[in-house]
């Protein structure tokens, strides 16, 4: 199969004369628009989830959620990718931790990242954190799927050989083999799949921690079985763990522990969030 080779570019304004200077041109990367158009859907999804009476956060509270969920992804995603991904070349030079131009983030960071702005959040609202946790959940894989999107247009993080007739030549691939498209199955696993099932689950009243429980173990699995068709990065590929697991599965193996175990946790005790005109009158 032939890959599209989409110009990663989407908008490029300028360059701009500034008296004997010359700025630009500023290039609008489609990999951008993706996560402004996750944080974008996030939000219009959250202000509807806002309206059911069950919800801890009301409508008025949305915005600050966002703000507080994106610096968590900016900031703990850049900070996972140097740490968990790029350690030794950090101890080297602490200052490339904040070349952010340069690129590179990690989910798994930016997951903390969120993790940590969700209970600073909810201590903020005076909320249960997991009740915080499990209003977000639903609202992430539609980022994650758009990014994913957005990695293929940008023909980086490919995954390994294969001989199947959907293999794709990428142009940046120095090697020129058919590999899988593994950032597609990423965006379909984890972000359409990850959606249906997370938005159909929180539909109704569940108990406490059991949707957030849910998203981290169904995305720990679906990224674990993708990391067998994706190829690691070039630094990594001789720091396989039993000589067959990725750093990525190693990261995700937590994820689904933590997943089942909240959600085991959930339906045991069944905590429920009460309604917003009995938490008024209480």
């Amino acid at each position: 199969m032939k890959y599209p080779n989409i110009d990663p570019v989407a908008v490029s304004i300028g360059p701009f004369n500034l008296g004997d200077r010359v700025i630009g041109p500023l290039d609008i990367h489609w990999y951008g628009l993706m996560y402004l158009l996750g944080f974008i859907g996030a939000w219009l999804l959250a202000l509807k989830r806002a309206q059911n009476k069950y919800s801890p956060i009301q409508k008025s509270q949305v915005e600050d959620l966002i703000v507080y969920c994106a610096l968590g992804v900016i900031l703990g995603g850049r900070c996972g990718y140097v740490i968990f991904y790029h350690f030794e070349e950090w101890l080297g030079d602490p200052l490339w931790l904040f070349r952010v131009w340069e690129g590179g983030m990690s989910f798994h960071g930016g997951l903390i990242g969120v993790l940590v702005a969700m209970w600073l959040y909810a201590r903020r609202l005076k909320q249960h954190p997991l009740d915080v946790l499990d209003f977000v959940a639903p609202l992430v894989p539609l980022g994650l799927g758009l990014g994913r999107i957005g990695n293929f247009i940008g023909g980086e993080l490919w995954g390994r050989e294969t001989t199947l007739s959907w293999g794709m030549q990428f142009p940046k691939d120095e090697l020129g083999l058919l590999r899988h498209p593994s950032q597609l199955y990423q965006a379909f696993l984890e972000g359409l799949v990850l959606f249906v099932v997370l938005f159909w689950f929180s539909s109704k009243p569940r108990p406490r921690a059991t949707v957030g429980g849910l998203f981290l173990a169904l995305y720990g699995c679906f990224r674990f079985l993708v990391e067998f068709v994706r190829e690691p990065d070039s630094h990594l590929q001789d720091q396989l763990l039993f000589d067959w697991m990725t750093r990525g599965q190693v990261l995700s193996l937590p994820m689904i522990v933590a997943g089942i175990g909240l959600t085991v946790w959930g339906y045991r005790y069944r905590r429920y969030v009460p309604a917003r005109s009995e938490r008024a009158s209480g």
